[in-house]
């Protein structure tokens, strides 16, 4: 979340006029609607309609810079907390939204699953080097993809080999697999849905009310994460409040649940291109234990749910950067800088197989799920990405500090 203080807005008459980027925003719309009438010819309806929540997904990514890992590093280096407030309001109105359905099981009569995995050292320890992964590499899984979408380069590094460390843990998964672990545990069946609801409030609002205190105590005073632009809000052209930022993906998150029967994930299929990639190198990919269980590795890459809703996302993303103005790539990536995108993809590939997801897949709708494994995966992935805040300099990365409130 690309904002975290207090500004003077501008007088709207004082602000240059947007250009918008019409070349890249035709061959973005019409790659979307072209992908839309081929899914829906080839696959289902569902899969066009998937499509195209993907790419409202990066439409609402982009326009809200609504990411999980610049909030976290504001939140670390100068405790300012409206992206970490602002993921604790989304989570709030998506378990109210998602538990009733996981609950009874059917959503409009289709039957409906959360993500839920099991609990244990593995969760621990991916979503540890995940978080390191997030601050190295510039981005969590969904970060990377509007990243990518809106024009950063070096983002398209730290996909890169966020792929190859997907790859590589699921070469693992025999190993880590047998690491100790509960069994999965849903906290909806388990503890009932109104008492598995407001443990859920009730935590959020732990994490909102420590995070407003430390903010007081670093500030004096706390930002609103309800209103944060400098330029009048544009539903098209951005850029978006975090809270619209926040409601629009709970909504979108719960169509893919009303769409594909499960909510919204992105990291396995990154593991899945990279696999499809070797196995047409080696041949002998199928042959992998964790492989050997997913019949996805055989199957045409349009009837795999996340790949369409991840390619839709950058789509959505390269429409909406182009609509700002703002889809400029620099192809130069400065050496330290490049370095950090490999190592930190590598950590976020590895880390998101060995915790069962990412951000998103784990964090977000696992939590949404009522999967207690997200319980585990939050506070080490925060672990992890406060190492890898003291870490960014080494690679000639900054760490945002709080600018001044006004120029005065």
């Amino acid at each position: 979340m690309s904002s975290n203080a207090s500004t003077l807005p501008l007088p709207s008459s004082a602000l240059p006029p947007i250009q918008i980027n019409r070349k890249p925003l035709w061959i973005a719309l019409l790659l979307l609607l072209a992908g839309a009438l081929y899914l829906n010819q080839t696959v289902s309806w569902r899969q066009g309609a998937l499509w195209v929540v993907g790419a409202l997904l990066g439409v609402t990514l982009y326009h809200a810079s609504f990411g999980f890992t610049q909030a976290w590093r504001v939140f670390v280096s100068d405790r300012r907390s409206a992206g970490l407030r602002a993921q604790m309001f989304m989570l709030g109105v998506g378990v109210l939204l998602f538990f009733p359905f996981l609950a009874s099981g059917s959503l409009f009569g289709q039957p409906v699953t959360g993500f839920v995995s099991p609990p244990g050292v593995s969760v621990v320890l991916g979503a540890f080097l995940f978080g390191i992964g997030m601050q190295l590499g510039g981005g969590c899984a969904s970060g990377t993809l509007f990243a990518v979408g809106g024009g950063n380069t070096r983002m398209l590094v730290t996909l890169l080999f966020f792929i190859i460390g997907s790859v590589i843990a699921t070469a693992n998964f025999g190993w880590w697999s047998a690491l100790p672990a509960l069994a999965p545990t849903s906290l909806i069946k388990t503890w009932g849905l109104a008492p598995a609801l407001a443990a859920n409030l009730a935590v959020f609002a732990l994490i909102a009310w420590v995070a407003t205190a430390l903010e007081k105590r670093r500030h004096g005073h706390v930002v609103s994460f309800a209103s944060r632009t400098a330029r009048p809000v544009s539903l098209l052209q951005g850029p978006w409040p975090l809270i619209w930022g926040g409601v629009a993906l709970v909504v979108l998150n719960f169509a893919t649940l009303a769409l594909a029967g499960r909510p919204w994930g992105i990291t396995s299929a990154f593991a899945l291109w990279g696999a499809k990639a070797l196995n047409a190198v080696s041949g002998d990919v199928a042959t992998w234990t964790y492989w050997s269980k997913q019949p996805s590795l055989g199957a045409p890459l349009r009837q795999d749910v996340t790949t369409v809703m991840d390619i839709g996302l950058m789509l959505g993303a390269l429409a909406a950067a182009s609509a700002a103005g703002k889809f400029a790539p620099v192809w130069k990536v400065p050496a330290r800088s490049l370095a950090g995108a490999v190592i930190g993809g590598l950590l976020l590939g590895y880390g998101s197989r060995l915790a069962f997801g990412c951000n998103i897949g784990a964090y977000f709708s696992g939590i949404l799920s009522g999967s207690l494994h997200a319980w585990l995966w939050l506070p080490a992935a925060f672990a992890g990405s406060a190492l890898g805040v003291h870490l960014r300099p080494a690679f000639g990365l900054a760490v945002e500090k709080t600018p001044p409130a006004s120029s005065c």
